[in-house]
């Protein structure tokens, strides 16, 4: 039940010319309608337009709801059938077989070909010094001068005792001379029983003595000349001389420094014509290491200039610790602008052993089945495994799994599955 005023239903108000010619009753009405309220029905003319107005309203409702929903499941099957016919376009390079030969740069270091630790052989005073730091000797060439008066007078005396034992070889000679002369007359005697037979013995004895003692004086004057040789020898060592030509690198003696035998270290002299450089070569390349493989030498201070060189040496063993094989490259140095010591990197041309196949870094890919690339095969995406040979930064040599002239796919797609339809870029990455 509605309740409603009964004074502001339009049918009960009075004409509007009754209104202004009543204005008394008018008033009385309104007073009177305003404390009296009373409970009519609706008109069965208005609840029939309500209704048909809320039915409207939902029959749109549904019908737009369902519209919508239609227009959803639409979009949804026109997408997955787009997503189902798309096919992506993707990046690609041809991968590609390596060169004939490795090239690897190392770091090394410079050695002179021949270096010396000169010490003293010989006790005494530097008398002179001829060289320093940084001067360039010949073979040959007077290094120091070692001064020891007390060797001259070794030698004078081992002089004068090689005489003496001469002279006593001398005597011993005449002595076994006389001996043999008076055997060989007593002999002839004691046979024909002139000489008692004791005689006999006496001087065969005496004779024998004679040159025992022969033996023995000429046994002491080659032991005294040997002395005198050794001592010429030391004396000798009194000139210190250089033993090839080089460049002298240290000096620790100066004139009047008391030098001994085998103790004083002096000088220290390298070659450095040419210039020995070692380098340790990984496992993975060293077996392909031989005598006469190219190499060129970079320093980072020149960097202008290289310096070719070739392999001359190497150890034929790796060392446990880390599988490297040490190996020595020979420079030559002229003009000598190296120098040893030197850090410096070496290029080293190896020949391969194994092929491999070279592809852009950017086509590895690491899931769950390992390293793999993905490979362009009529027009589908396929997946092969590949083992890393070498990592050269934006390039990566891979031993299997792919061969040269596969399109591999460059940075694939997360989503790309095995078996997907691809279509390769126009444009192709080239490879140098």
């Amino acid at each position: 039940m509605t309740i409603c005023n009964r004074a502001n239903d339009p049918e009960d108000l009075p004409p509007k010319d009754e209104q202004h010619a009543r204005p008394n009753t008018a008033d009385k009405v309104a007073a009177g309608a305003a404390t009296r309220i009373t409970h009519t029905a609706i008109r069965p003319r208005s609840v029939w337009r309500l209704g048909l107005g809320a039915l409207l309203l939902i029959t749109a409702g549904v019908a737009y709801g369902a519209s919508q929903r239609l227009a959803q499941s639409r979009q949804v099957m026109r997408t997955t059938q787009q997503q189902r016919d798309f096919v992506p376009t993707v990046r690609v390079a041809k991968a590609r077989a390596a060169d004939s030969e490795t090239i690897i740069s190392l770091p090394g270091t410079t050695l002179a070909f021949a270096a010396a630790n000169i010490f003293a052989r010989a006790s005494g005073y530097i008398e002179t010094r001829k060289v320093d730091i940084g001067d360039h000797v010949k073979a040959g060439d007077l290094l120091a001068q070692i001064t020891a008066p007390e060797l001259d007078h070794q030698i004078a005396q081992a002089q004068a005792t090689l005489a003496q034992n001469q002279a006593t070889l001398r005597q011993a000679q005449a002595s076994r001379d006389l001996a043999q002369v008076t055997h060989d007359r007593d002999s002839s005697l004691v046979q024909k029983g002139w000489l008692t037979p004791q005689q006999g013995d006496t001087d065969r004895l005496t004779l024998e003595a004679q040159h025992g003692a022969v033996a023995v004086a000429q046994a002491n004057i080659a032991a005294q000349q040997a002395l005198i040789r050794v001592l010429n020898q030391q004396r000798d060592y009194l000139s210190v001389i250089a033993p090839f030509d080089g460049i002298v690198t240290q000096r620790n003696v100066d004139t009047g420094s008391l030098v001994q035998t085998g103790s004083t270290f002096m000088f220290t002299l390298m070659q450095s014509d040419v210039i020995r450089t070692q380098v340790y070569v990984p496992q993975d390349a060293a077996f392909g290491v031989a005598p006469g493989i190219d190499a060129v030498v970079r320093v980072p201070e020149i960097p202008d200039r290289t310096f070719p060189g070739k392999v001359t040496r190497f150890a034929n063993a790796l060392a446990p610790g880390t599988r490297t094989l040490l190996t020595e490259i020979d420079v030559p140095n002229p003009d000598g602008t190296l120098s040893p010591g030197i850090y410096c990197t070496v290029e080293l041309h190896i020949p391969r052993k194994n092929p491999s196949i070279l592809v852009p870094a950017e086509a590895l890919v690491f899931n769950g089945d390992g390293l793999q690339v993905a490979v362009i095969e009529n027009g589908t995406a396929r997946f092969h495994k590949v083992t890393v040979a070498r990592d050269l930064g934006t390039q990566v040599e891979v031993r299997d799994g792919i061969k040269p002239g596969d399109e591999v796919i460059l940075r694939p797609m997360v989503n790309l599955a095995d078996g997907s339809k691809v279509q390769a870029s126009s444009t192709q990455i080239s490879q140098k």
